[in-house]
């Protein structure tokens, strides 16, 4: 025995001295799934680093090699596998948890002033004593107005450590002194369900921006409160909605499909395949519903949408998806960076694939099939999107449908471009002076438009103020010239953005949304179809090539804008 220990100590000591070396090499700690796994490094990357540390001839920053190093890796893979450095993993995250901490209010950056447009109701600021136009002057003392000052730059000083107090000096509306408070931090909520409100009899509309750990409650409360005013049938707008949590997208869809219905499967080389079924708690099982897409609905919006069409659930309506269907899982590094790494792909419940065509290492080439969709005319008109070649699919009631790239609508509706004329685009997404017409006429008028209970009042009296000719007049001021012929095509278009933005300073998105859409054809056309009792699609219903049924807008204005639906928003910090 004294024999073999003499031989085999060696052997045993030599062996746990390179197991500890090797253990304690750098390593990085990752979530996927709820499961911590160890990531050991010392491979080929972290050697070149070394050695280019010990022996290179300047000194060079290690760390900027590397993020260098790691951001290259990531280019040469999917489109949608993504590095986040450790500096941008917070506000990165904040879109999907729902939440950040800041002191509760939505700002703009008025000329050389920080203008309060809305204070979040039971926040940090209402709290506080900050009402809506305040001027915030000074942030801890330091001059914040007078002068140029970055947008980004204002939400790091406002947003921060949650308890954490920040003291602000506010100019007042007819006060001639400064107001000082200390306002404490807190979780301030980043809303996903920007609207919802009945519009038609009987029929409520909610739109969901993205699909956060917050959203489906959101859409469970809006589902209650439209329930409770008489709604029977829906309409969820995704449209612009570029994804987010998948799991939060099964949930919400959970609540229009039977038990066994097949939601979605997902699969990958490391993941098994896992099928997802409704389980029949749904409060909206036997309620009308119907679903409006874009070319911005991506991922998540994608998922719904599909669910929906493939279990002949509802109709889909719009524009094909974009047609974004890998997974990604998130996985922490410990300094605090992140990967987005793409593990898995979705499937429909019929079994599609709704991922278009990518080539690893080519991510310029694939951001440009929404642009080039457009220089197609596949916005205006169903006929150029050539469907012989894309794999075909059936429902659960065995209608056609397609696979490679988006979901395609039951129904097309192209895009409206109606009104839109170059002085339209210069007072918009040019210059942004139709917007601040609203805020300052919304300030200037502060006691009176605020003295209205409900949006409807106030729309009806902004209605009377003949508002077009003094805004004209201030985009004049602005540097955007008069056109009388081009004010005229777009007036009816221009009063409804103006009318919208004012109205939301008072009233937020339920007040914002009936006016800013009461003219769209998407959403005209989705309540048309629920009043005829037709959606619920069927076989005679629905043509199998669904998308050959479309209204076709041939606008000679369609040239000056892809989306009539852009919508101006104010940061929230």
């Amino acid at each position: 025995m004294n024999k073999k220990l003499t031989l085999w100590l060696p052997v045993i000591i030599a062996t746990s001295i390179a197991i500890g070396i090797f253990v304690g090499n750098f390593f990085t700690t990752s979530v996927i799934q709820g499961k911590t796994k160890n990531y050991l490094g010392g491979n080929k990357i972290n050697t070149v680093l070394d050695i280019i540390d010990s022996q290179y001839v300047d000194t060079v920053n290690i760390r900027d090699l590397s993020e260098g190093a790691i951001l290259k890796i990531f280019d040469e893979l999917d489109p949608h596998s993504l590095y986040i450095s450790a500096e941008d993993a917070q506000s990165v995250n904040e879109e999907l948890e729902g939440s950040f901490s800041g002191i509760g209010v939505s700002f703009n950056m008025q000329t050389d002033t920080i203008l309060v447009v809305g204070v979040i109701p039971g926040g940090p600021s209402e709290k506080a004593g900050i009402l809506p136009f305040d001027r915030i002057i000074t942030i801890n003392d330091s001059l914040f107005a007078g002068k140029k000052i970055d947008q980004n730059e204002v939400m790091k000083n406002l947003r921060g450590t949650k308890n954490s107090t920040v003291k602000l000096g506010v100019k007042r509306r007819n006060s001639p002194d400064m107001i000082y408070f200390d306002v404490t931090r807190g979780d301030v909520p980043v809303y996903s369900v920007d609207a919802f409100y009945e519009v038609s009899k009987g029929t409520g509309y909610i739109k969901v921006s993205r699909f956060t750990r917050t959203t489906y409650n959101e859409f469970i409360t809006a589902i209650a409160k439209l329930k409770n005013e008489g709604c029977n049938a829906f309409i969820i707008d995704l449209r612009g909605n570029t994804g987010g949590i998948m799991e939060t997208a099964i949930h919400m869809v959970n609540e229009f499909l039977p038990k066994g219905r097949r939601i979605v499967y997902t699969e990958g080389k490391a993941f098994p395949r896992n099928d997802i079924y409704a389980d029949g708690t749904g409060t909206c099982m036997n309620d009308p519903v119907i679903v409006l897409t874009d070319e911005g609905s991506a991922s998540a919006s994608e998922i719904f949408a599909g669910a929906i069409q493939d279990n002949d659930r509802g109709l889909v309506v719009g524009r094909r998806t974009y047609g974004k269907g890998l997974v990604q899982s998130q996985v922490g590094m410990s300094d605090g960076s992140q990967l987005r790494l793409t593990i898995a792909r979705y499937y429909t419940p019929s079994g599609r694939s709704i991922q278009k065509e990518y080539e690893m290492g080519h991510s310029e080439t694939y951001d440009m099939d929404i642009y080039n969709r457009y220089m197609h005319g596949e916005f205006y008109s169903a006929d150029s999107i050539k469907t012989d070649s894309l794999p075909k699919y059936e429902t659960i009631g065995g209608r056609t449908v397609f696979g490679g790239g988006g979901i395609m609508p039951d129904i097309f509706i192209p895009s409206d471009t109606s009104g839109i004329t170059s002085y339209f685009n210069n007072i918009t997404r040019n210059t942004n002076v139709l917007y601040l017409y609203a805020l300052e006429y919304s300030d200037s008028n502060y006691d009176k438009l605020s003295s209205f209970q409900t949006w409807q009042e106030l729309y009806s009296y902004l209605r009377q103020q003949q508002l077009l000719p003094r805004l004209t007049d201030f985009a004049a001021s602005h540097g955007v010239k008069k056109r009388p012929g081009l004010i005229e095509i777009s007036a009816g278009l221009i009063e409804t953005h103006m009318l919208s933005y004012i109205v939301r300073n008072f009233f937020d998105e339920n007040g914002f949304y009936p006016i800013f859409f009461k003219d769209d054809e998407t959403i005209l056309r989705a309540v048309q179809i629920i009043k005829q009792g037709k959606s619920t699609p069927s076989l005679d219903s629905i043509p199998g090539k669904s998308i050959s049924e479309c209204t076709n807008n041939s606008s000679p204005m369609r040239r000056y804008g892809l989306m009539r639906e852009r919508v101006q928003g104010n940061p929230v910090v």
